[in-house]
């Protein structure tokens, strides 16, 4: 049985990585509303993505400077705090409708969400022993997944509860008019984010107090400097990495797309919007299948790299589908996207950085940076959707997948030590 001095920490972590899932995933109910409230095209609605996500890019070295003045347990207080002062930012951005507020609360929220995976990582790892560590990641991902399921259904409950109504409605209003009604849409978004904030600030407070330890600077590197990697000087001279980064900074995009894009695209596909809000939930509830495939079969049945080549492939099988059908049909492919995506980021990250060494820190630290490409892909998107159509811009994700796909057969091994024969 595990000892209480592990499990409570542990609780505390999990319910973390939870608040991830849930403040991350809001995003896809916010895009379609916003996209409604604020009178905006598709390219614009998915500043909301690229406001939140571009923040791990220009937080994630910041990020570790700060944990290294306040430490790890300080530091999931601050970030709790600081994701709590962005869904604040939503209270005055709701009652102006004023869209550039918007995005600055979720720059704030991304920037604090940066702090706290920076921070609650690490706390996976040393809870317990090293052997088991896969498990505890997976643990973590399914509570962040959950959280990702059940947020776009809460807050799509609330705010696009009558969106299609509202829809119509606007289209026969007279000026002053059809303003009242879009500030009265915009003020559901209020109350939501108020008790968020109460939610996420009650827990910065219980984190701050709580027993959680405190991680201390480990040497991860010995055994790799043993292995005579001692001779790099640069994490330059690391390729897997560097292509590594790239390949992250592809799959958080398609991973965001999947996720951001299935309701708007459930709407052009004839769905009301009174039933696509609860798509993104399917999208995340493929990944949590897939999560748990992983639990059972990796490294039991099939290795982490197999799983990242499957991976690429029905993500590729999917994306085509989608493209190739219509309907709810093509829908169900769309949501199908969050299987093929499920086992990429655990895949990606050990084979990125294998063998790094003391360039360990470094490597985490440009590969939590690639998690910008969730602000980027899902906005070039949104461009292709305004001069196409929602269904020709899923085009954008295959090539990527194709590259996730090269990894995971030759890329990661690039420029790898390679043992010397003995003379």
């Amino acid at each position: 049985m595990m000892n209480k001095s592990v499990l409570n920490p542990l609780v505390i972590i999990g319910t973390l990585f939870f608040v991830f899932g849930f403040v991350t995933w809001l995003s896809a109910v916010l895009i379609p509303y916003l996209q409604l409230a604020c009178e905006l095209n598709s390219f614009q609605s998915y500043l909301v993505a690229f406001a939140f996500y571009i923040s791990y890019f220009l937080m994630g070295i910041p990020s570790g400077w700060l944990l290294k003045l306040t430490g790890f347990k300080n530091g999931l207080s601050i970030g709790l705090i600081l994701v709590a002062a962005g869904s604040l930012l939503f209270v005055p951005a709701a009652i102006n409708r004023f869209y550039p507020l918007f995005l600055l609360g979720l720059f704030v929220q991304g920037a604090g969400l940066t702090v706290l995976q920076t921070a609650s990582n690490p706390y996976v790892t040393i809870l317990g022993p090293k052997e088991s560590a896969a498990r505890r990641i997976s643990f973590m991902g399914i509570c962040n997944g959950i959280a990702g399921a059940l947020a776009p259904l809460i807050l799509g409950a609330v705010i696009l509860n009558d969106a299609d109504a509202v829809k119509h409605k606007l289209n026969s209003l007279d000026v002053f008019d059809r303003i009242t009604e879009l500030d009265a849409l915009a003020a559901k978004v209020i109350v939501p984010y108020l008790v968020i904030t109460g939610i996420l600030i009650i827990l910065a407070v219980m984190i701050r107090f709580s027993a959680l330890p405190e991680v201390t600077e480990e040497e991860t590197e010995e055994a790799t400097e043993l292995a005579g990697q001692q001779v790099k000087t640069s994490i330059l001279q690391f390729p897997h990495l560097l292509l590594g980064v790239l390949i992250l900074f592809l799959y958080t995009g398609v991973e965001v797309i999947a996720g951001n894009s299935i309701i708007g695209y459930g709407a052009f596909q004839g769905i009301p919007l009174s039933v696509s809000k609860f798509f993104t939930s399917f999208t995340l509830i493929s990944m949590l299948a897939g999560y748990l495939i992983g639990i059972v079969c990796i490294p039991r049945f099939f290795s982490q790299e197999s799983a990242l080549k499957s991976s690429a492939l029905l993500g590729i099988f999917f994306a085509v589908c989608a493209i190739f059908s219509n309907g709810i049909i093509s829908v169900v492919f769309v949501a199908l996207l969050g299987l093929a995506n499920s086992l990429m980021w655990p895949s990606i990250w050990p084979l990125a950085i294998a063998g790094l060494g003391r360039f360990t820190k470094t490597g985490s630290s440009l590969l939590v940076m690639a998690i910008s490409g969730a602000a980027v892909l899902p906005l070039l998107y949104g461009y292709v959707t305004d001069h196409t159509n929602p269904q020709r811009a899923y085009w954008i994700v295959v090539p990527c997948y194709i590259a996730i796909g090269y990894y995971a057969m030759w890329g990661h091994k690039i420029g790898k030590n390679k043992k010397k024969p003995i003379s």
